[in-house]
């Protein structure tokens, strides 16, 4: 009978996680999903990488959200009890509260591994996929940016005027600007013409003039067709993956690597230098170690079963519940940002959820025993 009321109570406070994960999840990835239509407006990537790249940064928000969510729902779901009187149940079945505050630390432990595996592996791999879309797509959106009468730099050292569009897809007047290898050219074309040649962008330019300046020489030329390739151009979007979206033993390394200068490549795509060491520690224990405060969080709440809803100080006490345990989530994420910022704060920042943990059990106990 025991397991099958434990049973229920996980069921009840995992399915209310479940449903808020993804609830709020949607909320803030739509969101997200709005601000980096950018990508798509003013720099010139298509609809299937826009798609593909928020779809992929899905992860890294439930990662995010997932001690928020667990604390509200593990609060909602014994408020709830309690105030049905399902939670005499569990006294009347001989369950005692320090059991049951330690079945649901045991719970919490779970989701912390789970939450481990997510910040360490699924939330930097699904990340670096989306980047490698920004990184392996060109402007394939770019013929919709153009409009007349303005510049467009949508990608780096390119800039292009256009004068007029016709009914029939071509450009009159077009100015382009082209300064990203060591010699730059301005090109002037009366006609042209954008259109896609196996899979690429080609802007056609004809009857213009092309002047290249190299070093100290100018040379000046007609011509009659040319092809400007635009893929050969990169957007303003930055391709190169940030610390967060890098894997796990890369961070390791780099973070372990000191002064052994024959460790200077971690991977082939990823160069550790001893500028990056704070960030690279913070993202580590932001991925190892911060998700240790969940079982804080699902102990503070186990304080809402040590008094019951027939004491008048009830509502009160379950308020100042409610506020510490938010002030604890607050403390985990803004102590993170110093962790690494001196040896002090990192060995602090690695010892106050343990000291933490073992003085509110500690207090637990005491309340539980005397009450």
């Amino acid at each position: 009978m025991k397991k099958l009321i434990f049973r229920k109570f996980i069921k009840d406070t995992f399915i209310l996680f479940i449903i808020m994960c993804f609830s709020i999840g949607l909320i803030v990835w739509t969101i997200q999903a709005v601000n980096y239509f950018d990508f798509v407006t003013q720099d010139g990537h298509g609809f299937k990488t826009y798609f593909s790249f928020i779809i992929f940064n899905f992860p890294k928000i439930i990662h995010r959200i997932i001690p928020f969510v667990f604390f509200i729902s593990l609060f909602y779901v014994l408020v709830s009890y309690e105030s049905r009187n399902e939670l005499s149940i569990f006294w009347f079945h001989g369950i005692t509260k320090i059991n049951f505050a330690n079945t649901i630390i045991y719970m919490s432990i779970v989701l912390t591994v789970a939450q481990i595996w997510l910040g360490s592996f699924l939330s930097p791999f699904s990340q670096y996929k989306a980047r490698e879309f920004l990184k392996n797509s060109n402007v394939d959106f770019f013929s919709s940016l153009i409009k007349e009468g303005k510049f467009i730099n949508v990608v780096k050292g390119l800039t292009i005027f256009i004068n007029s569009q016709n009914e029939n897809g071509t450009f009159n007047n077009i100015f382009l600007d082209d300064s990203t290898k060591s010699n730059s050219k301005m090109i002037y074309a009366k006609s042209g013409l954008i259109v896609d040649n196996n899979q690429k962008k080609i802007f056609k330019l004809y009857n213009g003039r092309i002047i290249n300046k190299e070093k100290n020489k100018i040379n000046v030329f007609n011509f009659d067709q040319i092809d400007f390739n635009l893929a050969d151009f990169s957007s303003y979007t930055i391709l190169e993956p940030k610390i967060q979206e890098r894997q796990s033993m890369a961070l390791l390394k780099c973070s372990l690597k000191n002064e052994d200068s024959n460790l200077t490549n971690i991977d082939r795509r990823f160069i550790c230098e001893k500028k990056l060491s704070k960030e690279v520690d913070q993202e580590l224990l932001k991925r190892f170690y911060k998700p240790l405060y969940i079982p804080i969080i699902a102990l503070l709440c186990c304080f809402l079963i040590i008094l019951p809803k027939s004491k008048i100080t009830y509502e009160k006490y379950k308020r100042y519940i409610f506020l510490i345990t938010l002030l604890i989530l607050i403390l985990s994420e803004g102590s993170l940002r110093y962790s690494a910022s001196s040896n002090l704060a990192f060995i602090t920042y690695l010892i106050l959820p343990w000291i933490s943990f073992i003085l509110i059990y500690t207090i637990f106990y005491n309340r539980i025993k005397n009450a």
